[in-house]
């Protein structure tokens, strides 16, 4: 998947888990949390969503590195390509 697919898959995402929120002007390097009214749990829900469509493994250790959207993309992209 390119940088493009797996960014609008994950916008794609935050909208099913907080459909009220505006995606539009979402800024990649802001964490989700400071931007949307996001907490752990909706962290969480993101992180099952991402394994059940895409069928990847994050281990639970490797969540804060789904902070924002540019480390988020950066961190999936090889699991996406593997």
């Amino acid at each position: 998947m390119t940088e493009t697919e797996i960014r609008d898959a994950v916008v794609s995402i935050l909208s099913d888990i907080s459909p009220d929120e505006d995606f539009t002007s979402l800024k990649d390097d802001v964490s989700f949390r400071e931007q949307f009214e996001m907490d752990s749990m909706d962290l969480l829900d993101i992180v099952l969503e991402l394994r059940k469509r895409f069928r990847v493994q994050i281990p639970e250790e490797d969540y804060p590195k789904l902070d924002n959207m540019n480390s988020t993309v950066k961190y999936l992209q090889p699991l996406m390509n593997a």
